[in-house]
């Protein structure tokens, strides 16, 4: 027995403590249920305990009630499952442990995904390399031990992946509340304290002859077309020659139908402004802001659209209200979608005054900090509970998850009684 395990504890090769048998593509297989048909066992139905096909009986290799699965071909080598019965898949390996407790075995070999993936063999689909798989050393806890081992592993990760379920909600969630922010702001909501305390100030209405007062809008609040609100600065785009581009390749930031991108085309602009993105695909799918404020130099191909608000009213006010409104009844185009200039000029605006348009700005960006910084801590979070797992099975597997009994049959025994089973077994077979 090794010093490096704890008393009581032996090696053992992987061979030595499971019988297997690869799976195999069955004669026929089927979509849904049939007599003389069970199960399919393929990587998906194994992870997400969810059958999509059902396999031939007579002409497939079938699983016992306690086997393990390991994916034996494929970009996934390596990963064990378990826990269903059926057909084994033909990219799959079935593990039937000897003796010894088939979940231990589960966690141990998840333990070594990394080493069996990264060395894996073949040129082309990769597969498990043998000689590293069978030859995998086992540290085996006494029997009694390996069961205790199980209970409190399968506890701790129950927790582990509650925490990781937890956690994964947690983006959807930062992003509701920025849309919640931003609906309260251009609806008057996030300042109608300030607006108690501010009532003296320039209605919108006497700044932008067009903007017109509404009952459905706060005090001083009035609607106005963006076309009216903004000026557009897209005529200013000239085509930029391959030559020219690849001179200027770099300089600054460049924003093209996928967002801002390392690289030149188009023209620049100077000064802050609002870029609102043309590409209609873009606008629906909403993967990115759809506006976005732009300070300094940035070259813009016509995939977006260059504003910059009038009256000296702050762009980002009308950047935010952009980003809080669904688009798509602007968008025209099927087979290419555009907002084109026409339609988005037609977008009607909430114009707060301007001192109440600045106090808006202030709060969104400070909630808006809030929530970035909610995002840094999440991830560090979210870092911190995936390196949980391997070290709960790192301890596992060294004997300082569970206090050692010292009345426990030590896995020596275990291992020379598994050795003589099975020769017994080869005997008869033979």
């Amino acid at each position: 027995m090794s010093d490096e395990l704890p008393n009581r504890w032996a090696f053992a090769r992987l061979q030595e403590v499971v019988a297997a048998k690869k799976g195999k593509k069955p004669a026929v297989l089927r979509d849904s249920p049939a007599d003389g048909f069970v199960p399919y066992l393929d990587i998906h139905a194994i992870e997400k305990k969810a059958v999509r096909q059902f396999a031939e009986v007579k002409s497939s290799r079938l699983a016992a009630k306690d086997d393990l699965f390991v994916v034996w071909d494929g970009a996934r080598s390596g990963w064990i499952g378990g826990g269903i019965t059926g057909a084994i898949g033909s990219t799959i390996m079935a593990l039937t442990a000897r003796q010894v407790e088939s979940s231990y075995l589960r966690h141990f070999i998840a333990s070594q995904f990394q080493t069996l993936n990264n060395n894996t063999r073949g040129t082309g689909i990769p597969h498990v390399d043998p000689e590293v798989f069978w030859n995998l050393e086992v540290p085996l806890a006494p029997l009694a031990e390996q069961r205790r081992i199980v209970a409190k592993l399968e506890t701790l990760l129950g927790k582990v992946d509650a925490s990781q379920q937890r956690l994964a909600k947690m983006p959807v969630l930062l992003k509701r509340f920025r849309q919640s922010v931003l609906a309260a702001a251009c609806s008057g909501r996030l300042t109608a304290d300030w607006r108690e305390d501010s009532s003296n100030v320039q209605p919108a209405s006497e700044v932008i002859a067009a903007a017109k007062p509404a009952d459905d809008l706060p005090s001083g609040w009035a609607w106005c077309a963006l076309g009216d609100y903004v000026e557009n600065l897209d005529g200013k785009r000239v085509p930029i020659s391959s030559k020219l581009r690849e001179t200027r390749k770099g300089a600054f930031p460049y924003y093209g139908a996928s967002g801002v991108i390392d690289s030149i085309d188009g023209f620049t602009h100077e000064g802050e402004f609002v870029l609102i993105g043309e590409d209609g695909a873009n606008l629906l799918s909403r993967s990115t802001p759809i506006a976005f404020l732009a300070k300094g130099r940035i070259w813009v191909n016509n995939h977006a659209h260059v504003l910059r608000c009038k009256h000296s009213f702050p762009n980002a006010y009308v950047a935010a209200y952009i980003n809080s409104i669904d688009l798509a009844p602007y968008v025209s185009g099927t087979a290419q979608p555009k907002l084109n200039q026409a339609n988005m000029n037609t977008i009607p605006v909430p114009v707060p005054p301007l001192p109440e348009q600045l106090e808006i700005v202030r709060r969104v960006e400070g909630l808006f900090a809030l929530a970035d910084q909610l995002e840094v801590r999440l991830a560090k979070a979210r870092g911190q509970v995936e390196k949980l797992t391997p070290s709960l099975l790192a301890r596992a597997f060294a004997g300082q998850l569970v206090p050692q009994d010292p009345t426990n049959e030590p896995a020596e025994d275990l291992l020379e009684r598994i050795k003589s089973n099975h020769e017994s077994k080869s005997h008869k077979d033979a």
